[in-house]
């Protein structure tokens, strides 16, 4: 497909994207340069494939921001809980997700490509203005929610991995401002012009290699090693298999057998199962990449001279690094944690009185049992420390230990809410202190800076398009620098020892929005107003429509699913009625229209 799209006309000049503008001097150099990439593409297919793959790795840039985005503190989370929960066997979910998504990237892409128009107001234009506002603040609130835990996580890599010696709240303040910092400075070159999106786009890539290497290392390091690795079971994994949304992993079973509560288990497990296997997929592709894109795209000055560049593009640099990377977190998590219960927990009350997801699973176990007078005078509740005493606290966490089957705490403390930390300390020994806490540290610190970089680029956008703003300049740093500076907060909100498993209904809030996307890029490909001749015709129409059905309805199922597990019956109301809003607001117009 990417060679006969390269033979189309030319897409308008990146003037006819920004607009009449003072910039004259950005502009020539952009549209300098497009001309350039125009006749490289153009004499690398005269050349043959081998010098059309070296054009296109050589021109490659918006999928390495695809990728500096989608690998942060979402997809590690989920990596980790994926192998946590369900060892190796969901190996195959996250790129199942991110196959699917590429799908309707490429969709955006080709209608960006093909129009020259900024998306948000194409969709205003020719599909409806409720799904191009409805798009763009769930755009907004995604990026806000998803900055808090990225400074959460990239302050305690710093802290706990890497500089231990900055401890406390003043240690957390200098590790948010050096992130932010940081940050901020590579977003100064983005808004430089060509040659500083060139160096931006450089330290993106850099960022993005050093995550993949430092969790390809872990691996690698780990299956040279005493403890080696069940490559039979981790190919077996690639499998799709779907069990896993109705009964718990196999490994739970003997332990579910000997417990008198084990239907509440399994529901538990099942549910908390569900959850991240949403967030997995939430999080390869999530609403504000469908939003970064297109406006990178555009920024670079791409036409459809571009389409075949653009969807190589996605193909290696967004879907290799993400598959390397999130598949080395579950194969090291799995490797760790699944099946694994810390004794610790398990027997100890001093230990467990200081784990507060323990506690609270215990909690919830004891409630399921007991009546409401019983459960008070019983709970382990982590606030009861405070007003029962040390002692007294510490008496009452031994008494339900010692009331619950051993089975039970077990099954408690395999579902410990853990963290990319404490998969860190259980590669000590295995791995040494190199690897487990500096290179290790080093990958969960890169993959945090270049998501807050990507979240801050993409907030500028969203700021400039909804009070009509060109992109670039004071307006697109000071929308960057808003994102940023609530980011900065994230790890003062977000404390306890399962902050990172926050992360997981994070993505589940970004899954319940992402349909709105999918759904706007589908009438997007399929509209006349809008591609015109470009609308793609006969078997390729077909083709492009069925894999989009596909993306998009797999997207709706898992949002109804959270909606209505977190909403109840409210969440697909709401769901449905904003699409019939947005369908009575398109069939108004279309009426005036005519």
């Amino acid at each position: 497909m990417g060679h006969s799209l390269a033979l189309l006309p030319l897409a308008p000049s990146p003037a006819a994207f920004y607009g009449p503008s003072s910039h004259s001097d950005e502009q020539d150099m952009t549209e300098t340069r497009t001309g350039t990439e125009e006749h490289i593409l153009t004499e690398a297919k005269a050349q043959g494939p081998m010098a059309t793959l070296r054009a296109f790795l050589r021109l490659s840039g918006p999928g390495w921001l695809q990728s500096a985005i989608t690998l942060g503190g979402g997809s590690l989370a989920s990596a980790l809980y994926l192998g946590v929960l369900s060892g190796f066997h969901l190996l195959w979910l996250q790129i199942t997700a991110m196959l699917l998504g590429i799908v309707m990237l490429a969709a955006i892409g080709y209608v960006t490509l093909s129009t020259g128009k900024r998306p948000f107001r194409a969709i205003n234009e020719h599909v409806s203005p409720v799904l191009g506002w409805g798009w763009i603040i769930a755009v907004m609130l995604a990026n806000v929610v998803w900055c808090l835990p990225q400074f959460a996580l990239g302050s305690a890599a710093i802290q706990q991995n890497l500089i231990p010696s900055l401890s406390g709240t003043s240690g957390t303040i200098i590790s948010c401002a050096l992130i932010l910092g940081l940050s901020s400075s590579v977003i100064w070159f983005y808004d430089s012009g060509a040659r500083g999106i060139r160096i931006f786009e450089i330290v993106l890539k850099l960022m993005v290699a050093l995550v993949v290497l430092s969790f390809f290392g872990v691996v690698l390091t780990l299956a040279t090693s005493q403890a080696s690795l069940p490559w039979g079971s981790i190919a077996s994994g690639l499998i799709p298999d779907l069990s896993f949304l109705s009964s718990p992993a196999p490994v739970f079973d003997s332990f579910l057998a000997q417990s008198p509560q084990a239907a509440w288990w399994s529901a538990r497990i099942v549910s908390e199962q569900q959850d991240v296997m949403v967030a997995a997929a939430a999080t390869a592709v999530g609403i504000n990449m469908t939003f970064l894109l297109p406006y990178s795209m555009l920024r670079k000055g791409w036409g459809r001279a571009h389409r075949g560049l653009a969807v190589f593009d996605l193909g290696t640099a967004l879907l290799i690094p993400f598959a390397l990377a999130t598949s080395c977190v579950v194969i090291v998590a799995a490797s760790q944690f699944h099946g694994q219960a810390d004794e610790a927990l398990v027997n100890d009350p001093a230990a467990a009185a200081v784990h507060t997801s323990y506690l609270k699973t215990l909690d919830a176990r004891l409630e399921a049992e007991l009546g409401s007078e019983e459960f008070a005078a019983s709970s382990v509740a982590p606030g009861l420390a405070d007003s029962l005493g040390k002692e007294a606290y510490q008496a009452r966490v031994a008494a339900t230990l010692q009331r619950l089957p051993l089975a039970d705490r077990q099954l408690a403390a395999m579902l410990q809410k853990r963290d990319a930390f404490s998969l860190a300390a259980s590669l000590e020994p295995l791995t040494g202190r190199t690897v487990s806490q500096v290179v290790f540290g080093l990958g969960v610190l890169a993959m945090a800076i270049s998501t807050v970089i990507i979240l801050m680029l993409i907030s500028g956008f969203t700021f400039c398009e909804m009070f009509g703003l060109e992109p670039r300049g004071t307006a697109h740093r000071a929308g960057a620098l808003f994102a940023g500076v609530v980011g900065f907060f994230g790890p003062f909100i977000w404390q306890g020892d399962a902050k990172f498993w926050l992360a997981v209904p994070t993505s589940n809030f970004g899954m319940a929005l992402l349909p709105i996307a999918y759904w706007t890029f589908f009438l997007m490909m399929n509209s006349k107003g809008l591609l015109g001749e470009h609308r793609p015709r006969g078997r390729k129409r077909v083709i492009w429509n069925t894999l989009m059905i596909l993306s998009a309805s797999t997207a709706t199922f898992a949002s109804l699913a959270t909606l209505k597990k977190n909403l109840g019956a409210l969440g697909p109301q709401l769901m449905g009625g904003f699409l019939l809003l947005a369908l009575v607001v398109h069939f108004v117009r279309a009426k005036r229209k005519a």
